[in-house]
């Protein structure tokens, strides 16, 4: 690569102000190391040239810095070596010539290699950060046209449902519609670009406020309380569904025939155990007396207890006034 090198700590942008700087500098350090050459030993004409070669170098870069480097030891050779104000050479002119030389060159390129190596470092993150924005514009609209296709699935069953008159069937495409659509909707707000983190209690509130809706659900209300609870990313698409079908469960059996109440979301940290405890408590009409999870037929329940093994959880239920589901699972990811 031929191009200069813009080092990553330079303050100025002109080659012309570069030099600029440079000379001043050199001229600097000739006025301090003549006025103090009545107070310095001999043998050390360079003293005051090291810091501005290695200055203009790490500032301006490669050439005004060998260019400071080459006057400066030119004007300690007139001026400091002997013979003074000369440029007479012998043994101990080339031996002294020779030390700055090697020193300056040995500063340079050093100086000149960490600058590249930081221009390079500056670049490939320049790189990787375009290439996280392009991979964050990419999931984002992946999940965008997943959500559209979902919500163009769920619309090609509402066509289909107007063709069947069979009751069963019709209430399967209900469920299947109805399911698709909250699975668009999930989708829609975890992979919100706008959303850096989710609130457990706002995104519960919006879930059962989908659900009841969705269901078309009249006089029963929905209560969440889901404060101090932090879940792993990973599991929130897979809680969801598990909330989603418990509450649908809820809504359709518990408060059938047109009956008011009330559904109890909470959400706690279980420090005994190390997990996370769901609940989805309503206080409807419960579960028939010869209700066995283990053994239910319900296509919703068994997909929660699918869901809950996905995520190392454990859904049971009870019925006391009211059902009452519990899900234990790991806080961990």
């Amino acid at each position: 690569m031929d191009r200069p090198i813009d080092y990553p700590l330079t303050s100025f942008s002109s080659s012309a102000l570069k030099y600029s700087v440079c000379a001043v500098a050199f001229l600097a350090a000739l006025a301090i190391r003549l006025l103090l050459d009545n107070y310095m030993p001999p043998g050390i004409p360079f003293l005051t040239f090291f810091p501005v070669v290695i200055l203009s170098t790490f500032i301006a870069g490669l050439w005004p810095g060998i260019i400071s480097a080459v006057f400066s030891g030119v004007a300690a050779w007139y001026f400091f070596i002997e013979p003074t104000y000369s440029f007479e050479m012998n043994d101990g002119v080339i031996l002294a010539l020779a030390y700055y030389a090697v020193v300056m060159g040995i500063d340079i390129a050093l100086i000149h290699f960490i600058s590249r190596t930081l221009e390079q470092l500056q670049a490939e993150r320049n790189r990787s950060a375009a290439l996280m924005r392009r991979s964050e514009i990419m999931f984002s609209e992946l999940q965008h046209r997943v959500s559209n296709n979902l919500q163009t699935v769920a619309g090609l069953l509402i066509l289909q449902e107007t063709k069947v008159t069979n009751p069963e069937a019709r209430h399967a495409l209900q469920e299947a519609r109805n399911r698709i659509t909250m699975l668009g909707n999930l989708h829609r707000k975890l992979h919100d670009p706008n959303l850096a983190s989710v609130d457990p209690t706002w995104f519960l509130e919006e879930l059962c406020r989908d659900v009841i809706q969705t269901s078309g659900t009249q006089g029963v209300k929905c209560v969440v309380a889901a404060s101090g609870v932090d879940i792993s990313p990973k599991k929130f698409i897979p809680l969801a569904l598990i909330v989603t079908e418990l509450l649908s469960n809820s809504l359709e059996h518990g408060f059938a025939d047109g009956r008011r109440g009330t559904v109890h979301i909470t959400c706690r940290p279980d420090k005994v155990t190390d997990e996370i405890v769901l609940t989805v408590d309503d206080n409807g009409q419960g579960l028939p007396a010869d209700f066995n999870l283990q053994t239910t037929k319900s296509l919703g329940l068994n997909i929660a207890k699918s869901l809950a093994g996905q995520i190392g959880g454990r859904l049971s239920m009870a019925s006391d006034r009211g059902t009452q589901c519990t899900l234990h699972f790991p806080a961990s990811a």
